[in-house]
């Protein structure tokens, strides 16, 4: 069973850059569609980023499009946010899992808070 695990949070200043990192252990990916989704105190779980597994179709939320970008390397069963210009409003924990989702792939997450 493949399990997911989030790492490249932390605490950065508004305007500042961050890279997160989604790594499979277990088994790989796949052709899975990987997306990358947040959680914020009080609110739902939303979807930021999603990619296909070619690489070659992306989508974002409004909310981070422009300013995200998610890729991923097949050959490292990875797969990446990069977040540029934060803001406070992005602060949340952050989580991947293939599209659609699994309960089981629910990793840890990785907390993600930017400070004004």
């Amino acid at each position: 069973q493949v399990q997911l695990v989030e790492s490249g949070g932390g605490l950065v200043q508004a305007g500042g850059s961050l890279r997160l990192s989604c790594a499979a252990s277990g088994r790989t990916f796949g052709s899975y569609i990987m997306g990358w989704f947040r959680q914020a105190p009080g609110k739902e779980r939303e979807l930021v980023a999603r990619i296909t597994w070619g690489g070659n179709s992306t989508f974002y939320a409004y909310s981070v499009e422009g300013r995200f970008t998610i890729s991923r390397d097949n050959a490292k069963n990875t797969v990446y946010l990069q977040m540029n210009r934060l803001k406070p409003e992005d602060t949340a924990v952050y989580y991947c899992n293939t599209l659609p989702t699994l309960e089981h792939y629910w990793g840890q997450g990785t907390q993600v808070t930017v400070s004004s």
